[in-house]
């Protein structure tokens, strides 16, 4: 019996309800694969939010499937594509978009665990799973299915699809069409994911068209780019080669390296000017900070770092219970948050369109995983609207953190695409020679839209002083008021004195407040760490000689808690009466504490 891909004709190549790259990725497919010489496997490359997920759901239309298998990399993705397809979805694409205005749809049907069944798979025209459901040789599903059960498979976030796992799946249907989907064609370890790319869409296009915000770079310069290993409460400086070097192999030190604090405070200061600027001119104090840290301790470094300036900070990691990640995700959600501190943690499919800053605290080896990172700030809040105040977003990082030396990444991305990143991460040495801070914001040189003169904004470190000046003045109205303040007696040391700057101030009190916060995490942490590196459960009961039901983390946990208190001559559950000269003291010498503590309940 023919499929609803086979039978219905949708509505296309004139709906306005579809994105531009929606229609022109779909007659690209249709096109390619209606030769008779053509590659088994394509690769499409949308940037974020410019509607992928809904052209995974038109794209078995346009080679009338018989059986589609939809692919994702992890269980939320999958999720997420099943409710484009599934009927009983109010926000059904094909009927919200009106692809098709009415039923039949395509039969769904969903692979999940042992809850899906194979005449599931059989009732269904379009399967859609995660890639964790058909690994392994011997799976249920790839050797009860025949070679012919699907013709058309199609690969979500398709750069992670080079892996073995994939290869299976490949030779399990060797005659079905491939079509891969992506924002970058390279993986996090460099390879380069599999298929013919037939189309790809310009962020240029998409910036000017309203799909993405637009975005801009700070770009810093502190005295110098300082990572520090926290050894014996010492704190040993670290060049950026041994980050990266180390960072490969070391899992202790990719635990406790951290950034100096002077490097600490540039970022964050430059994040919290940067948040502020957006929310001033937008009216909007939903915007965000999200900011990409090396690992747990780290996390929590830079958390404080932003709670210590009033802002409201918390982090998720995969270490984190799921439900204390869940947690920040609902405050995030409900706007209780200002900042979002990550390692990696919300990457491909997370869509929270406030957040628009994104701080750069960690290293990136290639440049895919840093573009993966940026589209978490490239959603728009405002769909369609490339001029609405909301759709701005900036990215800040450190001049001396390699990004700009990973552009071998792009060799597979559109012309307009290298161009731009080469504006927003310029390839040549950065000129400090005047400032600290150089703020970047691309321009189209080839479209009608987007005419914006170039804008850099330069500002000291110390002393600051900023002023933003057009590398062109086309504007009469600006000539005229330059003319007006230079006819005045007013010169250009005049403005930047008007214009003196200084770093996000703080209090001591929400300097110590938000060392309270952060001593409590980083002794939940590191006493997980430590009962790991003991070849203990955190939840097992090998310290419970008692017998009181306690775990091993509850144990050491209160342990620890009573050196820390012993240490300063407080009593229990007088924490926050801890001064922070004390916590200071407290942290510098943590590891000791903790390994006193440790030798006591073994």
């Amino acid at each position: 019996m023919p499929s609803i891909f086979e039978t219905r004709e949708p509505y296309i190549s004139e709906n306005i309800n579809l994105r531009i790259p929606q229609r022109e990725a779909f007659q690209s497919i249709k096109v390619y694969y209606s030769r008779s010489e053509n590659e088994r496997e394509t690769a499409i490359i949308l940037p974020v939010g410019c509607g992928k997920s809904g052209l995974i759901t038109i794209t078995p239309f346009a080679l009338k499937s018989k059986r589609t298998l939809v692919i994702a990399p992890g269980l939320n993705i999958a999720s997420q594509l099943f409710k484009d397809f599934d009927p009983s979805q109010e926000e059904l694409f094909y009927s919200k978009c009106h692809v098709l205005n009415t039923p039949p749809y395509p039969e769904p049907a969903e692979i999940r665990g042992k809850t899906t069944n194979l005449s599931d798979l059989e009732e269904a025209e379009v399967v859609i799973t995660n890639i964790q459901q058909l690994q392994g040789v011997n799976n249920r599903w790839l050797s009860s299915l025949p070679a012919d059960f699907f013709d058309l498979i199609l690969v979500d976030e398709a750069h992670h699809n080079v892996a073995e796992s994939w290869n299976i799946i490949r030779r399990a249907f060797p005659n079905a069409n491939i079509v891969n989907y992506s924002a970058t064609p390279r993986r996090a370890d460099g390879q380069i994911m599999s298929g013919q790319v037939i189309y790809t869409f310009p962020i240029f296009r998409a910036i000017e068209e309203g799909y993405v915000k637009r975005l801009k770079a700070i770009v810093l310069n502190p005295r110098t780019l300082k990572y520090v290993r926290r050894q014996d409460g010492q704190e040993i400086e670290v060049s950026l080669d041994e980050v990266k070097r180390l960072g490969e192999t070391d899992s202790d030190f990719r635990r406790s390296i951290v950034t100096s604090q002077e490097t600490l405070f540039t970022i964050v200061d430059s994040s919290i000017r940067a948040l502020n600027q957006i929310r001033e001119e937008s009216g909007n104090s939903n915007h965000k900070i999200i900011a990409s840290a090396l690992n747990r301790q780290h996390c929590i470094q830079v958390m404080e770092a932003y709670r210590a300036r009033g802002l409201r900070a918390a982090y998720v990691h995969s270490l984190q219970d799921d439900a204390d990640n869940d947690r920040v995700l609902s405050q995030l959600k409900n706007h209780q948050l200002d900042v979002i501190v990550q390692v990696r943690k919300l990457g491909e499919g997370f869509d929270h369109p406030y957040l628009s800053v994104a701080a750069i605290f960690s290293v990136f080896n290639e440049l895919s995983p840093f573009v993966q990172f940026v589209g978490r700030v490239m959603r728009t809040v405002d769909q369609n609207s490339p001029d609405s105040l909301n759709n701005q977003g900036t990215v800040v990082f450190h001049a001396g953190s390699n990004i700009a030396r990973l552009w071998e990444d792009f060799q597979e991305f559109s012309q307009a695409d290298r161009e731009f990143f080469d504006q927003l991460l310029p390839m040549e040495d950065f000129d400090f020679s005047k400032s600290d801070e150089i703020i970047i914001e691309p321009t189209s040189t080839n479209t009608s839209r987007n005419r914006r003169t170039n804008q850099v904004e330069i500002r000291e470190q110390e002393g600051v002083s900023i002023i933003e000046i057009p590398l062109v003045l086309e504007d009469d109205e600006v000539k005229k008021a330059l003319e007006l303040l230079k006819s005045k007696g007013v010169t250009l040391e005049d403005i930047q004195i008007s214009y003196k700057h200084h770093p996000i101030p703080t209090t001591k009190q929400r300097e110590r407040q938000a060392a309270r916060r952060a001593l409590d995490e980083t002794v939940r942490n590191n006493v997980s760490f430590i009962l790991r590196q003991q070849g203990m459960n955190p939840q097992g009961h090998d310290l419970d000689r008692r017998r009181l039901g306690r775990s091993n983390f509850v144990i050491l946990k209160a342990a620890v808690d009573k050196k820390i208190n012993d240490f300063v001559g407080k009593d229990s559950g007088k924490r926050d009466e801890f001064s922070k000269n004390e916590l200071d003291t407290i942290r510098e010498k943590l590891n000791y504490i903790i390994n006193e503590a440790l030798q006591e309940v073994l």
